[in-house]
């Protein structure tokens, strides 16, 4: 058996999944740890964690995936490695590989003032032109409260990585390299120029030697050396041929690779992730534009993000706080089903877990609109919380169209939000979108990554031929209710 190794270095912890090259089909997969790993913060808007951390915690999920593949395999058959990560984070490392310092995580907000800063003396046009996005929160400006704040130890800095890129030294036994995707996402990457920004490295004061080998996202990369292979079992030599962060990691997962298509989640926030075929911007950073995994092989192909905090949260928050206590998510749905569209009058704005980008980093906050003491019952909360969310999806989702790309299928993995009938109802009539779901996840969708990039599969489409499609939802006929209910829930923000 020809296997392909997956990992999925997420926040709360780390994924590995083991995926048989042939049939497409996951022989195992495993997490550590059980509980939420750890996040640091000494400051209020600060979170960091220890790189070593994720290292152990990826050792851990190994051991656990071999563990449960052991009857019908072994990590002797594996024949390349994936990774998706974390996206944003910031890791320092010295000329042999160790963290200078923890990692400054995507969460953390501490570096809004350098980004912004960065944004008026580069000149906004210039920015968004260049970088596709103001330098905001992102990787260079976590960078640049370093130089300030920890001078001695910036000057220390041999390479900067990101979350994946750091795995992947530790994998090879010190090879430290990066992708464009990679260095998008960190807002390094000059998309007019085609290299790496020579005005935010100037403007930073940022050596240009911090900037790891760029290799090609599908590639081998680097290769697993004999140390690791001792400790966890792999064969030396194996090669790790993709990295991607994780919103490109999960629409590749859901071979989201073309111009208009689309890939979205609705876990405790929601994302929307739709491929652009040109070089195009928000012109208020409403939504974030990155490199695609598959960007200049040989076509543009950039990530447009959209990002919506109060989704998932909220939804947890209706069945803490509202719903019948005890109640399962399955049966607030149902309840949620017992009012008509549009919860009569009723409509949730869900912006309550802090800033929203999608309305210009406006802390709108969640409000309840329309209520009538004589008719609204928890059900129509439980409806209206749901719709809520749906119309946030497909406000974002009309930036997105402003910007060229024209959606027509939302591919979206069978989990969290997209269980509920009534928000996949809701999403499909209010965007005329079809609504795909497929048994997938990010710890997989990096196994095959992986066998693209060591040339396993020919392309994405080779790698995808087996991905199982669990169901279509195609808009209403009748979508009037939906969009009414929709305008007036604009009508509130």
């Amino acid at each position: 058996m020809n296997l392909l190794l997956g990992y999925d270095i997420g926040t709360s912890s780390v994924k590995a999944s083991l995926v048989d090259a042939q049939t497409g089909q996951t022989v195992a997969s495993a997490q550590y740890p059980d509980a939420e790993a750890p996040i640091l913060a000494k400051q209020a808007g600060w979170a960091e964690q220890e790189p070593e951390m994720w290292w152990d915690e990826l050792v851990q999920a190994t051991k656990r995936v071999a563990a449960k593949a052991a009857a019908v395999s072994s990590l002797k058959d594996v024949k390349a490695i994936g990774i998706s990560y974390q996206m944003h984070g910031l890791v320092c490392v010295d000329k042999d590989g160790k963290p200078l310092r923890p990692a400054i995580i995507w969460c953390d907000g501490r570096a809004v003032p350098y980004g912004n800063a960065a944004f008026e003396a580069i000149g906004g046009d210039k920015c968004l032109n260049h970088l596709l996005n103001s330098p905001g929160n992102f990787t260079a400006a976590k960078l640049a409260w370093v130089k300030e704040n920890e001078p001695e130890l910036f000057e220390k800095i041999y390479k900067i990585m990101l979350p994946g890129d750091y795995i992947a030294m530790r994998l090879s036994g010190g090879d430290k390299k990066t992708t464009i995707s990679g260095l998008s996402e960190g807002m390094f990457w000059d998309f007019k120029n085609n290299e790496v920004s020579k005005d935010v490295m100037n403007y930073f004061g940022f050596p240009e030697s911090y900037i790891a080998e760029i290799v090609p996202t599908f590639s081998i990369q680097s290769r697993v050396c004999k140390a690791i292979s001792d400790e966890l079992g792999l064969p030396e030599g194996t090669p790790i041929s993709y990295r991607g962060g994780d919103q490109p990691n999960n629409a590749l997962s859901l071979n989201v690779m073309k111009p208009g298509e689309v890939a979205a989640t609705g876990g405790t926030s929601g994302v929307v992730y739709g491929v652009l075929g040109e070089v195009n911007y928000d012109p208020l950073s409403r939504v974030n534009t990155f490199a695609h995994v598959n960007h200049n092989q040989p076509d543009t192909r950039l990530g447009v993000l959209l990002c919506i905090n109060g989704t998932g949260i909220l939804n947890a928050w209706v069945k803490r706080t509202i719903a019948p206590e005890g109640i399962s998510y399955g049966e607030m749905n149902d309840l949620a089903e017992s009012v008509p569209v549009g919860a009569e009058g009723l409509s949730v704005i869900p912006f309550g877990n802090g800033a929203e980008r999608v309305l210009q980093n406006v802390n709108r906050g969640a409000s309840i609109h329309g209520i009538n003491f004589n008719i609204h019952k928890k059900a129509h909360i439980i409806r209206a919380a749901q719709e809520g969310i749906a119309f946030s999806f497909a406000y974002g989702m009309e930036i997105m169209a402003g910007m060229g790309m024209d959606i027509k299928t939302i591919k979206a993995g069978h989990a969290n939000l997209f269980l509920s009938p009534l928000f996949r109802r809701t999403l499909a009539a209010v965007t005329g979108a079809s609504i795909e779901l497929y048994e997938t996840d990010g710890s997989v969708g990096a196994a095959y990554g992986a066998g693209i990039g060591a040339g396993i599969y020919k392309d994405s489409d080779d790698a995808f031929k087996t991905l199982k499609h669990i169901a279509t939802e195609k808009p209403v006929e009748d979508v009037a209710a939906y969009k009414e209910a929709y305008e007036r829930w604009k009508a509130c923000l």
